[in-house]
């Protein structure tokens, strides 16, 4: 898994080279596709049809932009200024599955969506230090929900991180709010996917799916979303798809 995850961090990091006003959501995705087949891995996403959804998932990547939280589907939509675009990508590598997700605002972007990426952002960073052994998943949810509720920003509550490894979505769920000391025990070499997801209303977290199955807020309100692949380990919290952002 630390191989696929530093494998997942560089394709990640040449997709967000990309993202720019004036091309569509599908070459990027197409793009995703090129980069994972040089690296000899698989996508993740390609294919897969997580519980709930009507169909497989018929794209490498999940691409939401602007009000849609998760699982956006790549299209022809063309990116223009002020647009806030999350890129989630997974992949699988000699039958371990990483995940990773980061969000960029293009051109004049307004301070408060400004501040609403970083605080995301932050937010994991937070979320991450929490994942030790001995730590319950409550203190994970905990740190992620004050930041992000302090800064003036609801957690997209219905929607949440997830055990990783062998299959891409594992047991526990990780959730973005919580209480301390609650929750499920964390123990060495158990994986996590921590993925904060935050609307700019300061009191709507909630969501409604969309036809193609994915997930906006229900408010219209503008939302971000980053995510890493995390290892409990006797040292501490190992990010293993590395530095992004």
């Amino acid at each position: 898994m630390r191989e696929g995850g530093k494998i997942l961090r560089e394709i990640l990091l040449r997709l967000k080279q990309e993202v720019k006003i004036g091309i569509t959501t599908k070459s990027l995705d197409l793009l995703s596709r090129k980069l994972i087949k040089v690296a000899g891995v698989e996508p993740a996403f390609l294919g897969y049809r997580p519980e709930g959804a009507t169909k497989a998932y018929p794209a490498a990547l999940c691409i939401s932009v602007n009000d849609v939280v998760v699982h956006g589907l790549p299209s022809g939509y063309i990116l223009k200024t002020g647009d806030v675009v999350s890129i989630d990508a997974g992949i699988k590598h000699k039958g371990f599955y990483s995940d990773s997700a980061f969000t960029v605002g293009l051109g004049e972007v307004p301070p408060l969506i400004k501040k609403l990426i970083k605080t995301t952002e932050q937010s994991l960073a937070l979320g991450i230090k929490q994942a030790k052994a001995g730590k319950r998943l409550g203190d994970i949810g905990y740190a992620i929900q004050k930041y992000s509720e302090g800064n003036g920003f609801s957690v997209i509550r219905s929607l949440t991180g997830h055990g990783i490894g062998r299959h891409l979505h594992e047991e526990p769920n990780v959730f973005n709010f919580g209480k301390p000391k609650t929750g499920e025990r964390l123990e060495v070499g158990m994986v996590i996917a921590i993925e904060p997801m935050l609307s700019s209303s300061k009191s709507n977290g909630k969501i409604k799916s969309l036809p193609d199955d994915s997930f906006a807020t229900s408010d219209g309100s503008i939302s971000a979303h980053f995510e890493h692949t995390v290892a409990i380990t006797a040292s501490g919290p190992e990010v293993l798809t590395g530095k992004l952002f």
